[in-house]
Order: C-alpha cells, then sequence, then structure tokens
C-alpha cells in the first residue's frame, strides 16, 4: 500500500490514463488528475483527490496541476505521463506542422511535467515517474510514424534523465503498451498478437503501479513492453 503518497497523472480522463489513476488510487495514493475533456476533473474527485481541466500541451495548465497538489498535500511522489493521439499519415505526406504537434502530444507532453515535478522530488528524497510510450517505438509501423518517432526520442530521454537522478533516488521508466482495449478492435490487430488478444488497460496500471512501486526501486530507465509478445527483445 501507498497510504499518504501522492500521484500525478497527465492526460488521466480516459483510457489507460484514467486506469492507472482508479489503480493508484486503489493502491492508497491521493491523486490529481489533468485532462482537457473535463473527465479528469471529475475522476479525480470521484477519487478523492482532486482534479484540472486544462492540457499536457500547455506548461500553464500542466503548473495548476502541480501546484494544485503541492497546495492540497505538500508533496509529489509519482508521476504518470498519458498523452492523446497525434497526426497520422503516409511518411512523406506529413507536414513539418504535424511533425511539431506530434512532438508535443508524444514527447514535450512528458518532458514538461517532469521539469515541474523533478525539483519536488529533489527536495524529498526520490519519486517516480513513468510515462506511457508504445510497443512500436523501436520496430515501428507506418500505421503510427508522428507516435513512433516522437516516443523513440522519449526513450533517449528517459535514459538520459534516469542516468542523471538515479543517484537523487528519482527513476524514470517507459511502459509500452501494444493492442490495448481502449482503441478500436480488429481481427486482424488481435490476430497479429501471440496471446491471440487485446491487452487491457487495467493491465497497463498494474504494470504502472509497479513501477512506481518500492518493488521496482532498482528498476530506472528500462522500457517495459506489455504487448502480448509482438514484439521480443533478441
Amino acid at each position: 500500500m501507498s497510504e499518504g503518497k501522492v500521484a500525478l497523472i497527465t492526460a488521466g480522463g480516459s483510457g489507460m490514463g484514467a486506469a492507472a489513476a482508479r489503480k493508484l488510487a486503489g493502491d492508497g495514493y491521493r491523486v490529481a488528475i489533468l485532462s482537457s475533456s473535463g473527465k479528469g476533473e471529475a475522476l479525480g474527485k470521484e477519487l478523492g483527490g482532486v482534479g484540472v481541466t486544462g492540457s499536457n500541451q500547455s506548461i500553464d495548465d500542466v503548473k495548476r496541476l502541480v501546484d494544485l497538489a503541492m497546495a492540497t498535500w505538500g508533496r509529489i511522489d509519482a508521476l504518470v505521463n498519458s498523452a492523446g493521439h497525434g497526426p497520422r499519415a503516409p511518411i512523406l505526406e506529413i507536414s513539418d506542422e504535424d511533425w511539431h504537434k506530434g512532438m508535443e502530444v508524444y514527447f514535450l507532453s512528458a518532458v514538461r511535467p517532469t521539469r515541474l515535478v523533478t525539483p519536488i522530488m529533489e527536495a524529498q528524497g526520490g519519486g517516480a515517474i513513468v510515462n506511457i510510450s508504445t510497443a512500436w517505438a523501436f520496430e515501428p509501423s507506418p500505421m503510427f510514424p508522428t507516435s513512433a518517432v516522437a516516443r523513440a526520442g522519449l526513450a533517449s530521454f528517459t535514459k538520459i534523465f534516469a542516468d542523471t537522478y538515479a543517484a537523487k533516488n528519482i527513476r524514470m521508466n517507459n511502459v509500452l503498451p501494444g493492442w490495448i482495449d481502449s482503441l478500436p478492435a480488429t481481427d486482424e490487430r488481435r490476430d497479429s498478437v501471440p496471446m491471440g488478444r487485446y491487452g487491457t488497460s487495467e493491465e497497463i496500471a498494474a504494470t504502472i503501479a509497479f513501477l512506481l512501486s518500492e518493488g521496482a526501486g532498482y528498476i530506472t530507465g528500462q522500457n517495459i513492453r506489455v504487448d502480448g509478445g509482438i514484439a521480443r527483445s533478441v
């Protein structure tokens, strides 16, 4: 149990972000949730925590979430960086504007909250961060070009962050989901999974909760695939 600890979840109004918020609240965390739809604010209150309606692409909105958590509880122990959906198109038909948007959605959305919470965690003596990435970060698919490219960058950011802050007891890891039930289901996608099924948002949430826990205290800088066996390390 994590009674008294505080977790921030961005893009947490639905899907894997919301599942993570529910799991962490069930584990005893006090949760603060950011989402642009208003669902995160409502979920935060439902779970006995707080929420902010705003975008993780706005430093001002992210700061409102951080400030609210600090004003309410005076600490931040965990951060879960979730994200929405970026532009998709054939690789050479993606405009400069959409490449930049992809970086905003998939990369900078994790950098901004990390920049704000890290000094707080450092002053507390530690903390943990998990970024929800994608199984296609290292084996990219033309279906998700801006996601794969930006999240490959997120993997590099995570390794540099881990190297820099490990000695300060601040950890960062990425979860790499495959086909998850928060996405539309198709037979073709299901058949591509060795386990023969979509994963669940709750399975992703359980992995996130583990990576934030003391049991994962020696894990940092890693990319953990949760994809039913789609991608396998040699």
